[in-house]
């Protein structure tokens, strides 16, 4: 039984939400590919660890069929680029605000990569009974942290819903990515205080996107107020 309703001539897009954030994150996206005719999925990542997350989307990737757009934010972009790896039905890769990782790399040995990066001061650290870690970002640094472009009254609510990451997860090396073999695109905003920019250009030259799109202004999470043009770039991307 396949997850989704199946889109007639339409690949199924799915979306992969980051750290500190959660499924509804990608509403405003969802609503504009619903109303498109997509079959969407947007999935709750554990965010439990690189290899236990990636194994999960892989999971998911093999009960839909026909064709796939996978489009990840922030450490949902490790994921995508993991869980995709080596799947002939993942035509597009979409990442927003998303790490693009190469093997071995990690999301916090890409984030330090370039100054920039403020993610660091902002955590909450929760000591979990199996000797690890939980990160949340603390809810007065949220807004300005992670989503400086949304009103303060829609951040507040993220913040109070945001999903923690275990600490190790940021630190797991990647494996093959799939982004080496499938064409990706990318989405990022100019002022992201959790990936600089200058990251995010150093992974969309080496994957070879096939349209980058800056948005002055934009903050981490600025697939949320500038979801149409994260619509656009996943058509587009659909489109091949």
């Amino acid at each position: 039984m396949n997850i989704t309703t199946t889109g007639k001539d339409k690949p199924t897009i799915v979306l992969v939400h980051g750290a500190f954030a959660e499924s509804a994150s990608w509403n405003g996206v969802i609503a504009a590919l619903l109303d498109d005719g997509f079959p969407v999925l947007a999935v709750a990542n554990p965010l439990r660890g690189l290899a236990y997350d990636s194994d999960y989307l892989r999971n998911v990737l093999a009960g839909i069929d026909g064709d796939i757009v996978c489009a990840g934010h922030s450490y949902g972009g490790c994921v995508i680029s993991n869980g995709a790896a080596g799947n002939a039905a993942v035509k597009a890769l979409v990442f927003v605000g998303g790490f693009a990782p190469d093997a071995g790399e990690s999301a916090a040995e890409l984030a330090g990569r370039y100054e920039g990066g403020t993610l660091g001061e902002t955590l909450a650290p929760v000591k979990l009974s199996d000797g690890n870690t939980d990160l949340y970002i603390r809810q007065d640094r949220y807004h300005l942290q992670f989503a400086a472009d949304s009103p303060a009254a829609e951040a507040a609510i993220m913040a109070a819903g945001q999903r923690p990451i275990v600490e190790s997860a940021l630190n797991e090396a990647s494996g093959e990515p799939a982004w080496k073999t499938t064409p990706s695109w990318f989405l990022f905003g100019t002022e992201d205080k959790n990936i600089p920019a200058a990251v995010h250009r150093f992974m969309a030259q080496r994957a070879g996107s096939r349209r980058t799109v800056e948005l002055a202004g934009g903050s981490h999470s600025v697939g949320i107020p500038e979801a149409p043009a994260v619509v656009d770039l996943i058509r587009e991307a659909a489109a091949g």
